[in-house]
C-alpha cells in the first residue's frame, strides 16, 4: 500500500483520490474548500480543510510521509505553483500536476514535476481521433509522438498469432494486453502464440504514425 496526498478537491482532484482509495492506498486530500473536503471524506482516509500551498499546513497532515502528491488547484496556477514547490521542499519524489494551459503546463516543466496532466487537451486529442473513423477505441498520450491505444483486431490480422505477425520486427510496437470483449477478460503480457478474433480489443503502444496507419489497415 502506498499513500498519496492530493491537493485541491474539484472534479479531478476528487475523482483521483477515490480512486487511488478504492484500490487499496492511503490517501490524504487537503483544499480550503469545506464543502469539497466534506464530499470526500468519507471516501478516502483522511481529508483536511487546509492551505495545500503551505509547507507547515503538510507537514502537519504528514503529507512528507506521502510516496507521491497530485496537484489538481483547478485555473489558479499560482496556488499550482506554490504547492508543487512545498511538495519540493518536502523532497516528495513522484509529483503529478494538472495543468489548464500550455503556458501552465510550461511552467510545471521547468520547476520540475514527474508528469503534467492535462485533461482537456487529452480528452479532445482522444475524440479527435475517434471520430476520424479508424479503429481506434481509447488513445492515452505517452510522450511526444508516442501513446497507448486500444483498437479493434485489422482484418487481415484475424486468426493470427502474435508471434505469426511479427509486430515488433515489422512495425515496432508492442501488444500491452488483450481485451475479449466477449468475456470481459484482459490478458497482460499476453501469449505470442494466442490467435487473434473478432471478439478481442488491442491495447498496443507504439509511435503515433505506426498505430494511425495500423488502426486504417482493413
Amino acid at each position: 500500500m502506498k499513500r498519496f496526498v492530493v491537493i485541491g478537491l474539484g472534479n479531478f482532484g476528487f475523482s483521483v483520490a477515490r480512486t487511488l482509495y478504492e484500490g487499496g492506498h492511503d490517501v490524504i486530500a487537503i483544499d480550503l474548500n469545506e464543502t469539497l473536503v466534506d464530499r470526500l471524506a468519507s471516501l478516502i482516509s483522511h481529508a483536511v480543510v487546509g492551505d495545500g500551498t503551505d509547507l507547515d499546513t503538510l507537514v502537519r497532515i504528514s503529507a512528507k510521509e506521502a510516496d507521491a502528491a497530485i496537484v489538481s488547484t483547478g485555473d489558479d496556477i499560482t496556488a499550482s505553483i506554490l504547492a508543487t514547490m512545498a511538495l519540493h521542499d518536502l523532497k516528495i519524489k513522484d509529483i503529478y500536476v494538472k495543468v489548464v494551459s500550455n503556458d501552465h503546463a510550461r511552467v510545471m516543466d521547468r520547476i520540475g514535476v514527474t508528469d503534467i496532466v492535462f485533461p482537456e487537451r487529452d480528452s479532445a486529442i482522444s475524440l479527435a481521433t475517434r471520430m476520424t473513423g479508424s479503429a481506434l477505441l481509447n488513445y492515452v498520450k505517452l510522450g511526444k509522438g508516442f501513446s497507448l491505444q486500444e483498437m479493434g483486431v485489422p482484418n487481415d490480422w484475424m486468426g493470427k498469432s502474435i508471434r505469426e505477425l511479427k509486430l515488433r520486427q515489422e512495425y515496432d510496437i508492442t501488444i500491452v494486453a488483450v481485451h475479449d470483449i466477449l468475456t470481459d477478460k484482459i490478458i497482460a503480457s499476453p501469449d505470442p502464440d494466442k490467435l487473434l478474433n473478432d471478439t478481442d480489443t488491442l491495447l498496443v503502444a507504439g509511435e503515433d504514425k505506426i498505430l494511425d496507419q495500423i488502426a486504417n489497415i482493413s
